[in-house]
């Protein structure tokens, strides 16, 4: 449609500018829609419930998407970013209120919200400037270890300090790994990854400074003067301590979504796509391809820091098997079902590789069968994610 033809008809106009809106009604709507589903997940341990609501999520989500409702709410998030963080946060607050007393479907929200983190470093690294990451468990772990072994210190620092280094520290060593990750290509680079993540295991086990096998201890949570320890008492009702975490671990999590969004939006996204896409054709017009990875690399690695520090935290305790290389493909899988370089697609993908095997415990080794059937079911029929990215426009759009 050109634009004289618009401007011929005013109606068309008209509707032309109103589907460019975005529904921030649908934006609500859909997010309280999420949040039920997620409340019902996290609350009930009936298998056949639990199951029956995959199933009818699964059926609701074919159907929005064959009437276009999906992508209108995608469309809608992306264009109303304020609505979207809004929404999330009543959504978040209502979910806490309804499990205020449930200290396991806590912890699992509080899980869900750190992979989150960690997968939006990975997609920048992957999805963004296409450089292979097989060890954000690693640096997971270098975040919990720095946190540990700050607060263990003398004299201590401000636990909310030691989220920041913890972050900081994981970055630098990723720094360090940078030297050969640039100078290999392809699936060379991703063998630099995996090494590093073996290393940095077997490194922990037999360094004594850390613990060693036996790991560290580490006090919880204090900001703000509250001990996140403590279970919190408000309007007369007891809520879990570990709402508190949970906060603290949504915080994280929007914070590195806001971020992650910026990026892709702005001027530094369109390089990593361009460095992501063809490294040659880049580096004809210009870019500094290394500058672009370091930078991606960096950002990416700095989340699992931050992340791995928090549960660090939360734990009280660190120790070598808690991040197995096992663990780092988990991630990996939860970036390649919601869809690479689509952040939006992260949290769904979590629910499903997370929530899915840790909820169905009842049937024992089966529910393993079954995630992996649902894996493949998704890469068959979906071979780009749940949520695939669409193609990048001039002017920072996609």
């Amino acid at each position: 449609m050109s634009a004289s033809d618009m401007a011929a008809d005013p109606a068309l106009a008209a509707s032309q500018s109103g589907a460019r809106r975005p529904a921030r009604w649908l934006v609500f709507a859909g997010v309280a829609a999420l949040t039920a589903l997620l409340g019902l997940l996290l609350g009930n341990d009936n298998q056949w419930l639990l199951l029956g609501l995959l199933a009818g999520a699964g059926l609701l989500g074919w159907g929005a998407a064959h009437a276009g409702v999906a992508q209108r709410f995608g469309a809608s998030c992306a264009a109303a970013p304020g609505t979207l963080a809004l929404a999330g946060t009543l959504g978040f607050v209502a979910l806490v209120g309804v499990l205020r007393e449930e200290h396991f479907a806590l912890l699992i929200l509080c899980s869900l919200l750190l992979y989150a983190t960690v997968c939006l470093g990975l997609n920048i690294q992957i999805g963004y400037a296409g450089v292979v990451n097989f060890s954000a468990m690693a640096f997971f772990g270098v975040g919990s270890y720095a946190a540990a072994w700050l607060t263990n210190a003398q004299p201590t620092l401000p636990h909310l300090a030691v989220l920041a280094l913890a972050g900081g520290a994981s970055a630098l060593v990723g720094a360090v790994l940078l030297f050969p990750v640039l100078r290999t290509r392809g699936h060379y680079a991703s063998l630099v990854t995996v090494a590093f993540a073996v290393l940095f295991r077997s490194f922990m086990e037999v360094n004594e400074t850390f613990g060693g096998s036996q790991g560290m201890k580490l006090p919880g949570l204090s900001m703000f003067g509250h001990d996140f320890n403590d279970d919190i008492e408000l309007f007369g009702q007891t809520v879990s301590f570990y709402a508190g975490y949970a906060a603290v671990a949504f915080a994280i999590a929007l914070g590195a979504l806001v971020l992650t969004w910026r990026i892709e939006r702005s001027w530094i996204g369109l390089n990593l796509d361009a460095v992501r896409s063809d490294e040659i054709a880049a580096a004809c017009f210009g870019i500094d391809i290394a500058r672009w990875k370091i930078t991606a690399f960096l950002i990416g690695n700095a989340f699992a820091g931050v992340a791995g520090a928090l549960f660090a935290l939360m734990t009280g305790f660190v120790a070598p098997n808690n991040f197995n290389f096992g663990d780092s493909l988990v991630m990996l899988s939860i970036l390649v079902l919601g869809g690479l370089g689509n952040l939006w697609g992260i949290l769904p993908a979590t629910l499903v590789v997370i929530l899915l095997p840790e909820k169905l415990q009842a049937i024992q080794e089966y529910r393993f069968l079954l995630y992996a059937a649902a894996v493949i079911a998704i890469l068959l029929f979906r071979p780009q994610g749940l949520f695939p990215r669409r193609v990048r426009v001039f002017g920072g759009r996609s």
